[in-house]
């Protein structure tokens, strides 16, 4: 209904079906009388035989992941003007650096973009926002916006009791999206699926995302990370997310992706990153870490560096970041004068 889709709109089916965001672009769009197009295979990891596709479409509704997008913008694929006949573009499944907004929206100023948020537990989506305008910075955060009808979402403390405003606390989802549970998992299905705090009964349930929020002056909620991507390393806390946030807006880098693993040493955890350049462009580690240096505080700078010709991927197109804690590990592991020696025990995922 939010999106007004009708039976002269062109969607794609881009999400594979293992993929929870593929029974919207299904059902959203059959339901609605509206034509559907497949996605070709390997188009998706093709960004300008995805700007032909939609192209020739003529799609007028694209939802898709912010990995594409930045891929696209990266690599300089849609044109000022381009996709006329896109009313709208949607994301979700991660956060979109805002730089690749900007460039979006600077080019295709007749669309809408909406930013969805919700985890598979909680049925697709479970809060919308759509940009009103072009950010003015490439900083500024994009809200995840207001809850969906029917769904609540909650912004709680580690005793689930409401924060006040602006504080970051854990991201809690109720209503009539929450899944039951887990198949066969009736632990797992405990340990996140809570009774609401004075309420009882399936309907006063509530997910524990694992996702840290706020919610800001002007009453939308933020997305501030995840709980398992959060780590306190010589005293101080880091969210990692945000040194993805801030190479992303650095020319020259296509994609990057920020883990962190265990170490015996004083500081607890060493930060890594594994980057893409952009086509043409030569970006040594040193010259990376000079140029983010001007954009976050010493101690949020990675200790390793990884470059590589692609960033692994897991099912879901995501990166892959146990495989690159992985990948730390044996380099840290073959390297005869590595400092900090690394830990023999769990990494963070």
């Amino acid at each position: 209904k939010y999106f007004g889709i009708s039976q002269s709109d062109r969607a794609s089916q881009h999400s594979p079906l293992h993929f929870d965001l593929s029974t919207f672009d299904i059902f959203s769009t059959l339901g609605a009388g509206a034509e559907l197009h497949l996605t070709p295979s390997g188009v998706n990891l093709l960004p300008h035989k995805m700007g032909q596709y939609i192209r020739k479409a003529r799609l007028t509704q694209w939802f898709s992941v912010p990995s594409v997008l930045n891929l696209m913008a990266k690599l300089d694929v849609v044109r000022p003007g381009d996709f006329p006949d896109l009313r709208r573009v949607m994301w979700c499944g991660e956060v979109l650096p805002t730089p690749t907004l900007i460039h979006w929206m600077r080019r295709l100023p007749h669309a809408r973009f909406t930013n969805l948020y919700g985890p598979t537990e909680a049925t697709i989506a479970s809060s919308y926002y759509t940009v009103p305008r072009c950010p003015a910075h490439e900083r500024d955060p994009i809200p995840i916006g207001t809850a969906c009808d029917g769904e609540e979402l909650m912004i709680l403390d580690d005793q689930m009791r409401p924060v006040r405003g602006g504080e970051i606390g854990n991201l809690y989802i109720g209503g009539v999206g929450l899944s039951p549970g887990y198949w066969n998992d009736p632990e797992k299905t405990r340990s996140v699926f809570l009774p609401r705090p004075g309420g009882a009964g399936l309907d006063e349930r509530l997910y524990r995302t694992g996702d840290l929020g706020r919610r800001g002056a002007d009453g939308l909620l933020y997305f501030a990370g995840r709980t398992d991507t959060q780590i306190k390393s010589r005293g101080y806390r880091i969210e990692l997310g945000e040194i993805e946030s801030a190479l992303n807006a650095l020319p020259g880098l296509r994609e990057c992706a920020v883990v962190a693993v265990r170490t015996e040493g004083f500081e607890g955890w060493m930060i890594c990153c594994a980057y893409v350049t952009a086509r043409g462009a030569n970006i040594p580690p040193s010259g990376l870490r000079q140029s983010l240096a001007s954009a976050v505080p010493a101690y949020m700078l990675p200790a390793r560096w990884m470059q590589c010709d692609a960033l692994p991927r897991n099912a879901n197109g995501k990166a892959d970041r146990p495989e690159l804690q992985r990948r730390f590990l044996t380099a840290e592991a073959q390297s005869s004068a590595s400092t900090p020696r690394l830990a023999s025990g769990p990494v963070l995922t």
